[in-house]
């Protein structure tokens, strides 16, 4: 299918690659059903879309969807953006405040980022899964909702769990379908079918008329790895459509693209001359190059950050220790 058309609850979810297709059909599946969904994939791989596609092709799509960032609040201010507070639970609680679980009564929650969830309040969590029931911060009443969960994670829950810092019940739990959406690399075929949907969107959004698109434009596109994912791409196209002047997206008109692809990577492998190279030296450069614009890209979250590296955050903590990142920063 080249555009999953939903209802008008439902997003569009564009692509036709076979890693794509098994994906939405098992969302599809799915998504009719009250059971858990684990979303995982790399950052910018449309895991919230997902989700709202899961709800809206569900007996709950006339009832809320409410997303929540878990790596965005710290613990004490996640536990009462989920749950709610009473007046007087703490210093600031000035009323009673409803959560996002009650807000999301008869409907969906996302927890995105599930696995910067503290372990104290992954306990809360296990238990409104289990019973369907909590307590607001500073009150004994137990309060009950119908919810669906879906959660997402960039990260190893699997590592996270050997390591000790996810429950391994709450893993379970939560991992009663999983949904792992490829990474743009691993379905370039798509690339064009979202460049142009991107540039009706930013057209539309900026009152440009971007017909088309240069084939070299194009072409370096295709080429590029896109650590980033979809949303590199999105941003991408609207950085073109902004700086273009006519119709038509030419290459310079396209942002500096970082991270090197397969095809770039022989530009940039400098000749190997007579007096030959330290090459342990060179691969620690290159290593050192990608794990700062890893950690760039993710704001210093090394959990993210080793996700878009393929490594585990405990290896990526080792090299930060070793001082990997000397010949290209000082900054950790």
């Amino acid at each position: 299918m080249s555009e999953e058309r939903c209802t008008t609850f439902c997003p569009r979810i564009i692509g036709e690659s076979k890693n794509l297709e098994m994906v939405l059909d098992r969302a599809n599946r799915v998504a009719p059903t009250d059971c858990t969904v684990l979303i995982t994939g790399e950052t910018g791989t449309g895991k919230e879309l997902m989700a709202r596609f899961i709800h809206g092709h569900s007996r709950r799509k006339r009832k809320p969807f409410v997303a929540v960032n878990c790596a965005a609040m710290s613990k004490d201010l996640l536990e009462s953006e989920l749950f709610g507070h009473v007046q007087g639970a703490f210093t600031t609680a000035l009323r009673n405040r409803e959560g996002r679980f009650e807000a999301a009564d008869g409907g969906t929650i996302f927890l995105d980022e599930i696995g910067e969830m503290p372990l104290d309040l992954q306990a809360k969590l296990l238990r409104v899964l289990q019973f369907k029931e909590f307590s607001a911060v500073g009150e004994s009443k137990v309060r009950r909702v119908d919810v669906r969960v879906v959660a997402a994670t960039n990260t190893d829950l699997v590592q996270m769990v050997r390591d000790g810092t996810f429950r391994q019940d709450l893993f379970y739990r939560l991992n009663v379908v999983r949904l792992q959406l490829p990474a743009l690399r691993e379905r370039k075929d798509d690339i064009e079918l979202l460049v142009h949907h991107f540039m009706k969107k930013a057209g539309e959004q900026y009152g440009r008329q971007v017909e088309e698109l240069c084939p070299c434009a194009m072409r370096r596109l295709t080429a590029h790895s896109w650590p980033g994912n979809i949303r590199e791409l999105e941003n991408a196209i609207e950085h073109a459509v902004v700086m273009g002047m006519g119709e038509r997206i030419e290459e310079a008109d396209l942002p500096t693209l970082d991270s090197l692809s397969e095809d770039e990577l022989v530009d940039f492998m400098r000749p190997l001359s007579d007096d030959g190279i330290d090459l342990q030296t060179v691969l620690r450069q290159i290593e050192a190059q990608y794990i700062q614009q890893a950690l760039d890209q993710t704001s210093g979250n090394k959990n993210q950050a080793a996700n878009l590296l393929g490594l585990n955050r405990t290896t990526l903590v080792e090299k930060l220790k070793r001082g990997l990142l000397q010949p290209v920063s000082t900054a950790v």
